[in-house]
């Protein structure tokens, strides 16, 4: 009977060792998954900065190529130019 409980416990002692093993594997792959995920995060955030940036730079292209526009187009720029001079005017509003 004796052999029969040693062999178990040294059999349990195996499986112990093999979970603890596990353990840290996931431990490690886990730290390993959240640094790629900050990493990610971080692209994220640079790459919506970016977005952000181009497309004000496009707003910007566009406005200027109506002004630049032929005459006729003139009555579209100045439309443009008072929708934009009210958002400002709104925005300083909203400032006070």
């Amino acid at each position: 009977m004796t052999d029969e409980k040693n062999k178990l416990l040294v059999d349990l002692e195996v499986r112990i060792k093999q979970v603890l093993f596990l353990c840290d594997s996931l431990k490690s792959e886990n730290a390993t998954l959240k640094t790629e995920i900050l990493s990610r995060q971080k692209e994220i955030e640079e790459t919506a900065k970016e977005l952000t940036q181009l497309k004000t730079k496009y707003d910007s292209l566009k406005i200027a190529r109506t002004i630049t526009a032929a005459s006729a187009d003139v009555d579209i720029a100045k439309t443009k130019l008072s929708k934009m001079v009210r958002e400002v005017d709104r925005c300083i509003n909203l400032l006070k």
